[in-house]
């Protein structure tokens, strides 16, 4: 049976976990919600390179990402910030939808998998 090593844990979640060669990154939102999209995904991406650093990966090794977001309006500027973000070459697989998020001021959430 492999290890499971758990990056900032909570009662709740862990931030990240590695298991198998594969690093699982939870919902990652921003910090200061009082921006617009482009701004908060630049955050979010920001959280997403600092675990995966901790983790011992990096961007070019992402295998999934799943985007939500606040409205469908946000779609091409997220993806402003997203095209400018990936890796040219290895780009992952990718979903992007409309949710209801669990604070209104929040515009995007992201999880991911990468390969160590």
């Amino acid at each position: 049976m492999s290890d499971i090593e758990r990056i900032d844990q909570s009662a709740r979640r862990s931030r990240a976990l590695i298991h198998n060669g594969i690093v699982y990154l939870s919902g990652q939102v921003p910090d200061d919600k009082s921006t617009d999209v482009a701004d908060q995904t630049r955050q979010v991406l920001a959280k997403v390179d600092e675990l995966l650093k901790e983790a011992g990966t990096d961007k070019s090794r992402v295998l999934s990402a799943q985007i939500w977001l606040r409205t469908m309006d946000d779609f091409a500027a997220m993806n402003a910030v997203w095209d400018a973000w990936v890796t040219p070459g290895r780009t992952p697989t990718r979903c992007c939808g409309k949710v209801e998020l669990n604070d209104p001021r929040c515009r995007v959430e992201i999880v991911m998998t990468a390969a160590l």
